[in-house]
């Protein structure tokens, strides 16, 4: 018997851009990224289909992104208990549909849209819609996030995703990691902001550019400057210009970047450096700070979008 993939159902999606084939493979559980290339060339970290995706490798993380503190918050008076899901540091992390399939809702050669519910449970006394749309575009991706309320009551969340950003062959000690943000959040031991400084003078200050390989983090980043068009980009690129960059709408203002040097390579390669950068609408435990934190009425719907491309040197 062949032994079921363990991220489920595999969307192979394919749209032809004007510098070549852009492919994609999505996934049925947690509506992940696996693989994503554009001319054959990796813009994510991919991951082999009879594997689950290591470090969280690009999941959607919802109904809030990173940790809510030892898994409790409180809801009108009223302590909320969720699971703790990090036995390591005693959180509930990366929201409520890690593990669960979406269901196909619609599909075309270069695109696929996914939904799940969330339903009640342990600390979490809400029910929302959730919708995932992966379209391909000329140079990489575009992934649309709505969220809708089906509970009699208003609803608060959160929305992040969790890619590990790749550019080709280039090793990840050698990419250089640039993001125009001024202000970091500062953490407590079990990884739960609690406070924020400014990057000026720091190993934590991206704006000019900083090798993944001279860098150490697990942060997450806000007063991050916009365009015009309010698009907040993080970039990463090798030695030689070439590289990727992940674009978040207003909807995304905070944006988490993680060195992993746990991340599992190929098989008897061991463990090595990856480089997350993870967009979120709100920043780890908002369940308890409220910052970042939405809230919708019953029946009413949010939707933002961010994406990955291939950039050129």
């Amino acid at each position: 018997m062949t032994a079921a993939a363990p991220t489920g159902g595999q969307y192979r999606l394919r749209h032809a851009g004007p510098d070549g084939v852009v492919e994609a493979v999505v996934t049925e559980v947690a509506a992940g990224i696996r693989q994503l290339t554009v001319a054959g060339f990796d813009l994510t970290e991919p991951f082999p289909v009879s594997e689950a995706p290591a470090g969280a490798n690009g999941i959607v993380l919802v109904p809030w992104p990173n940790r809510v503190a030892g898994g409790a918050w409180e809801l009108d008076g009223k302590r909320q208990q969720l699971d703790v899901s990090e036995p390591k540091f005693g959180n509930a992390s990366h929201g409520l549909l890690r593990f669960s399939p979406y269901r196909l809702v619609a599909q075309t050669e270069s695109g696929v849209e996914q939904t799940a519910t969330i339903h009640p449970q342990h600390g979490w006394p809400f029910t929302l819609e959730t919708r995932v749309h992966h379209e391909l575009v000329d140079d990489g991706i575009r992934i649309t996030h709505t969220v809708t309320n089906r509970s009699g009551v208003r609803a608060p969340f959160a929305v992040g995703s969790h890619p590990y950003l790749r550019a080709g062959d280039t090793p990840a000690e050698d990419l250089v990691v640039t993001l125009d943000a001024a202000t970091a959040f500062t953490v407590d031991e079990r990884k739960i902001p609690n406070g924020t400084q400014s990057v000026d003078g720091t190993d934590l200050d991206l704006r000019q550019g900083r090798r993944a390989g001279d860098s150490d983090l697990d942060t997450a980043y806000t007063d991050v400057t916009p365009d015009d068009e309010g698009i907040r980009r993080t970039t990463i690129h090798g030695p030689e210009g070439d590289g990727v960059q992940l674009w978040q709408d207003p909807s995304f203002p905070y944006v988490q970047v993680f060195t992993s040097r746990e991340f599992p390579r190929s098989e008897g390669e061991g463990k090595g450096l990856a480089v997350a950068v993870e967009p979120m609408t709100a920043p780890a435990d908002a369940l308890n700070s409220g910052e970042g934190l939405r809230w919708l009425e019953p029946d009413d719907s949010w939707t933002g979008s961010w994406g990955i491309r291939r950039v050129w040197s």
